[in-house]
């Protein structure tokens, strides 16, 4: 469903605690394209079991709202309503609090989080698919179509319009850590306080697992795929989303270009670069990883201080490894 990968691996110990008859408990299903995993601990697998189908089902339900590769979804018809004389268009509230949301972080981030880049992702998802860069002239007639000031909102009557004829939105930077959040928050209805919630590599984590101060969590080398660094994160009560191009970038003239598209640009940012966000909700890591990809380092350490989040920027110059953060995620890293 998004186009946005991430890199974390999370490690976990499955752990059995007699004296009070807890279990932890892992499910995995296919959802938004990718696998969806929940861990949480449980007295009862029947009502484990129970608890995590439903769960499932809630993730299905925001896929059909916020999916671009389904045609019948919420969002894709929002996008087939594109035009200079397009009526407003009702949202459900889901929509309306992602659209919301992901205002508010275009104006915090100084149009680096842009939703509108939906024509742009589609024209370099197609160029990394054929390996084939697409023409200057095409990116820049493409580029004409995004901005955000092509979105009229009526705040009252909760709708909105798209303008400019070919838009498309993409919710893919800042949906599936939504989506994480909000299973993390149903978990926590039904009286489950110790989860965690990958969903693609945008991870949610409640309370600790039983009988550990936290939930450890590692973190991919810039680049490689499969190598972290030596430290390890230990979280609870937050989210944390990787953010880089090991997965998917295309190549031009030795020139590495991510999947991570810079609205100012047009282009793929050719940073070798790993965004590391630790924040209090899963919307906040996932929209502000892909920030702090295309901001400086300045800026991209004082929007997430501004957020009460911590960035780890692990980034690649003349071949040594580089690492920028803000002061705080020191505090995240677990003692051995």
């Amino acid at each position: 469903m998004f186009s946005k990968v991430s890199f974390i691996v999370f490690f976990v110990c499955l752990v059995f605690v007699g004296n009070a008859q807890m279990s932890r408990f892992s499910f995995t299903e296919s959802k938004m394209g990718a696998p969806f995993t929940i861990i949480f601990y449980s007295n009862d697998s029947i009502q484990a079991a129970s608890i995590a189908k439903r769960c499932f089902a809630l993730v299905d339900s925001f896929n059909f709202i916020f999916s671009d590769y389904i045609d019948s979804s919420e969002l894709s018809k929002l996008s087939k309503s594109a035009g200079v004389n397009s009526l407003p268009v009702g949202l459900s509230p889901a929509m309306y609090d992602i659209l919301i949301q992901s205002k508010k972080a275009f104006e915090l981030s100084e149009g680096a989080f842009d939703i509108t880049m939906g024509p742009l992702s589609k024209l370099w998802r197609k160029a990394r698919r054929q390996h084939q860069f697409p023409a200057d002239s095409t990116v820049k007639r493409i580029r004409n179509l995004i901005g955000f000031d092509k979105l009229v909102f009526d705040t009252l009557q909760k709708t909105i319009r798209l303008t400019q004829e070919g838009m498309q939105l993409d919710l893919g930077g800042i949906a599936q850590g939504y989506v994480a959040q909000k299973v993390i928050n149903f978990l926590h209805s039904q009286g489950v306080n110790n989860a965690l919630v990958n969903a693609s590599g945008d991870i949610v984590v409640s309370g600790a697992p039983i009988n550990k101060d936290g939930w450890v969590v590692g973190v991919n080398i810039p680049e490689k795929t499969n190598e972290l660094l030596n430290q390890k994160l230990m979280l609870k009560n937050r989210a944390i989303t990787t953010s880089g191009d090991a997965y998917q970038y295309i190549e031009k003239d030795g020139i590495r270009y991510s999947h991570i598209i810079n609205p100012a640009s047009g282009y793929g940012v050719t940073f070798q670069r790993n965004v590391t966000v630790i924040a209090a909700d899963g919307t906040t890591a996932d929209w502000l990883a892909t920030a702090c990809s295309i901001l400086s380092l300045k800026k991209a350490k004082k929007l997430a201080s501004l957020l009460g989040a911590e960035v780890l920027i692990a980034e690649i110059k003349r071949g040594r490894l580089l690492f920028n953060s803000t002061k705080g995620f020191r505090f995240f890293w677990k003692q051995e």
